[in-house]
């Protein structure tokens, strides 16, 4: 129970934490001149990896989970939200991409982070279409059974 509550304390901290970095990325995109509806989808979309994906197994700061875009967009975003498919799959990378450019530009990220993380994503766009297509098309077989 220890456990649980130090968890919950730090999850706690954590979202309160990341109020700040939504806040300056809803900023960075509203003078990037974005209609307020593409506005409120990436604003979305970050608040999901950030504040629940990151928080999910662990409570993990926003800096870390620059490095965590493959294990989300392969299997716990396709897993978890059931709106996931081809096109949402590729929102999700736009915004994260767009999210951690911003924190880059503010200095809360490296640079080379950010370079890894555009990477890691066109190098395996690919995979994270065909991983959501074919767990959309659930025939009976594990999903494990998909990696």
């Amino acid at each position: 129970m220890e456990d649980y509550k130090l968890y919950e304390i730090n999850l706690k901290k954590n979202k309160k934490r990341n109020e700040k970095y939504i806040k300056i990325f809803e900023n960075w995109l509203n003078e990037q001149k974005l209609v307020k509806k593409t506005i409120c989808k990436h604003l979305d979309n970050i608040d999901l990896y950030i504040n629940e994906y990151l928080n999910y197994y662990e409570v993990t700061k926003m800096e870390e989970g620059v490095m965590d875009v493959y294990s989300f967009l392969s299997d716990w975003f396709i897993r978890k939200c059931l709106w996931s498919s081809v096109t949402s799959v590729k929102e999700m990378a736009a915004s994260i991409k767009k999210f951690y450019k911003c924190m880059s530009e503010k200095g809360y990220i490296e640079n080379e982070d950010y370079k890894i993380l555009c990477e890691e994503i066109k190098d395996n766009m690919d995979e994270f279409i065909e991983n959501v297509i074919e767990y959309n098309n659930y025939d009976g077989e594990e999903w494990e059974e998909f990696f």
